[in-house]
Order: structure tokens, then C-alpha cells, then sequence
């Protein structure tokens, strides 16, 4: 504290020492607030994926306008971790296959049998599968979700 202080003469005010901060703006303050409100909306999602399969049979899939939003934030989380899936599956295996000779001659052929082969003839093995890794909850089916829409973008973003 002694940098406050002068020799002999009175302390000087705390506002001339430390540098103003600059006011956030109307801007900044609703980016936050935007920014908040999509990481509650995700906890908020992902603690309804998490609950038991009982809890489906407890409160039916309905259309009633007041339960679209929480269905369409569902989407959009299934969606968006698809895609992150499929960037990530990308960013590894068509580098590998770029830069792998050996890689390419397997990973090649490899997609393009995978990608011939429809959702719907592996749909009914992966629900079992991912049923199975989450047995009684929710996230087993929502997984199977995950997966089928990363299996419909995944083959053309690695091909691309």
C-alpha cells in the first residue's frame, strides 16, 4: 500500500491509480444474456435426455403449443451433437485418408459401402445397441437419434 502514499503528502485517490474499466454496452449485456440463456436451455435439455424411459410413459408425446419449444430444443441439441460427430469423424478420417496411402486404399472403399447401405437397415441394431449402453433412460434412444442423423451427413462431409 505504500505506492498510495507520497512522502509527506496526502494519498492518492484509488480512481487515478486504477485504470477505468469501460461500461459494457446494451450490445454486450444482451450477449451475455444470450449466452446464459442458451447454457441453461442446454442443462435444461440434456437433464430431460437423462430421465428414465418410465418417465416417457408418464407424460406422452403431446402436440399441445405449449410443449413445441421443448421438443424443438431437443432437435436442435440432437442435431448440433450430430454434427459435431460428423466434424469430428471428418477432421480425422479424411485427414488420415488424405495423408495415408495404405489409410485410403481401406477408409475409401470402406465409406463408400457404409454409405450405400440405408439408415433403415442399421437403425433397428444400433436402438438395441445404444439401448443397452443406457439401460432404462432416455439417452439410450436419443443416442440412436445422434447417430442416425450423423450417419446421413458424416459419409458426404468425409467424402467432401
Amino acid at each position: 500500500m505504500t505506492f498510495l502514499f507520497q512522502h509527506g503528502k496526502q494519498p492518492h485517490p484509488v480512481w487515478r491509480i486504477v485504470p477505468r474499466m469501460a461500461v459494457p454496452s446494451w450490445a454486450d449485456i444482451a450477449a451475455v444474456a444470450l449466452l446464459v440463456l442458451i447454457g441453461l436451455l442446454i442443462i435444461y435439455g440434456v437433464g430431460q435426455m437423462r430421465q428414465p424411459l418410465t418417465a416417457l410413459a408418464a407424460s406422452p408425446v403431446t402436440l399441445e403449443l405449449r410443449r413445441l419449444p421443448e421438443y424443438a430444443l431437443l432437435t436442435t441439441l440432437r442435431m448440433f451433437a450430430a454434427l459435431a460427430a460428423s466434424l469430428i469423424f471428418t477432421f480425422t478420417i479424411a485427414t488420415l485418408a488424405a495423408k495415408s496411402r495404405k489409410a485410403e486404399l481401406i477408409i475409401i472403399p470402406a465409406l463408400d459401402i457404409l454409405q450405400s447401405v440405408p439408415i433403415l437397415g442399421f437403425l433397428t441394431f444400433t436402438v438395441i445397441f445404444f439401448m443397452s449402453l443406457f439401460p432404462g433412460r432416455q439417452l439410450g434412444v436419443e443416442c440412436a437419434a445422434v447417430f442416425a442423423i450423423f450417419t446421413s451427413q458424416a459419409w458426404n462431409m468425409a467424402f467432401s
